[in-house]
């Protein structure tokens, strides 16, 4: 029973500014629906972003889910609409750093983030020769993308995500040149992994 079909005691019982947020349907509420939209359109290519910094699948959603909240939050205070998917990323980056970093002093064990990036790529290879082949060549690919510095990883990886070298450089807080001069080096790197 949702909370606009229960009875008005039940309503009573809750604080009222719930009380009145459950009365309010979501058509009245544009950055709501502005909020869903975004989320059904950005959620996956978020999750994948998230995942990269190392965080296990569950923290990476809670992460998205606080990115959405914040969005939330900053549409219904009237704040600047350009570029939310620029913007979205941005948050999902701040919010995927503070998690890695307070899982990381939580727990002393550092995870071995080859494996969890290995675990998320497709075994394509129809038969055992064809896997191996497939399994080695992801093996170099993904090594020469760990060897990348940090920022030219995240480059590469916002790239992928379809975002434009300006946004990425909003996102990453740095020049557009920085941009193209990362994402150059990564190609040339990974161009030259995969002629071996």
């Amino acid at each position: 029973m949702s909370m606009a079909e229960q009875p008005p005691e039940a309503a009573l019982k809750l604080p009222l500014s719930e009380a009145k947020a459950a009365e309010r349907p979501l058509h009245c509420c544009p950055a709501a629906e502005e909020v869903v939209s975004l989320f059904d359109h950005l959620r996956d290519r978020l999750l994948r972003y998230v995942i990269s910094f190392g965080l296990p699948v569950e923290d990476a959603e809670d992460v998205i889910q606080e990115v959405f909240l914040s969005l939330y939050r900053h549409l219904e205070r009237g704040r600047s609409r350009s570029n939310l998917r620029a913007w979205v990323f941005r948050v999902a980056h701040n919010l995927a750093l503070k998690q890695r970093n307070q899982l990381r002093s939580a727990s002393q064990e550092s995870q071995d983030e080859r494996a969890s990036l290995l675990d998320w790529l497709p075994d394509p290879g129809p038969n055992p020769e064809d896997r191996m082949v497939s399994s080695q060549r992801r093996e170099r690919m993904l090594a020469t993308v760990n060897a990348l510095a940090e920022q030219d990883r995240r480059c590469l990886i916002l790239r992928a995500e379809g975002l434009r070298y300006r946004e990425i450089a909003q996102i990453l807080d740095i020049s557009l040149g920085s941009v193209a001069l990362s994402l150059e080096r990564s190609l040339t790197r990974l161009a030259r992994a995969a002629q071996w």
